[in-house]
């Protein structure tokens, strides 16, 4: 693996340890005495809990970024770096904001768009399939793409 995205944890660690917190303290006076009510709102915070949990988990889903030394794996799609065309994404990297040269570019992934604190990266294939690709740190994900579609296109 020549690079991976690493998936911050501290938004879910910290809901679920409010949740366990509260429920244990809640506990402290009902368990013994009244288990069924206790256990009937743990269930109801869990409600609360799990809306919660569902974004850093569609994120993971969805914008898991991975290149192998022959692969670009965004979410649940895969592109070989063979596909990939090097100019483009050295002009991502050179480029300090995301631009389409023609139309609008696909998100890759299979999320809706780029979620609030990823920023995005526009490549292209050799196909010239524009692709919207959302990442955590746009500078490591492209010096990585250059370094591996260099490789890749070195290769007989």
């Amino acid at each position: 693996m020549q690079y991976a995205e690493k998936t911050p944890k501290i938004w879910s660690a910290t809901c679920i340890l409010i949740y366990l917190v509260g429920i244990g303290y809640m506990g402290i006076d009902t368990i013994p005495d009244e288990f069924g009510l206790w256990l009937g709102v743990s269930a109801l915070f869990l409600l609360v809990l799990l809306p919660c949990l569902a974004v850093p988990f569609s994120k993971f889903i969805f914008n898991r970024v991975q290149i192998d030394s022959q692969t670009l794996r965004v979410g649940r799609e895969r592109f070989a770096l063979t596909d990939i065309d090097p100019a483009s994404v050295l002009a991502a990297e050179h480029s300090a904001t995301p631009t389409t040269p023609q139309g609008n570019a696909r998100l890759v992934g299979g999320g809706w768009a780029v979620p609030m604190g990823m920023a995005s990266a526009v490549i292209t294939t050799r196909q010239g399939e524009h692709l919207t690709i959302a990442t955590r740190d746009r500078a490591a994900f492209l010096t990585a793409l250059v370094q591996a579609t260099a490789t890749q296109h070195q290769r007989p």
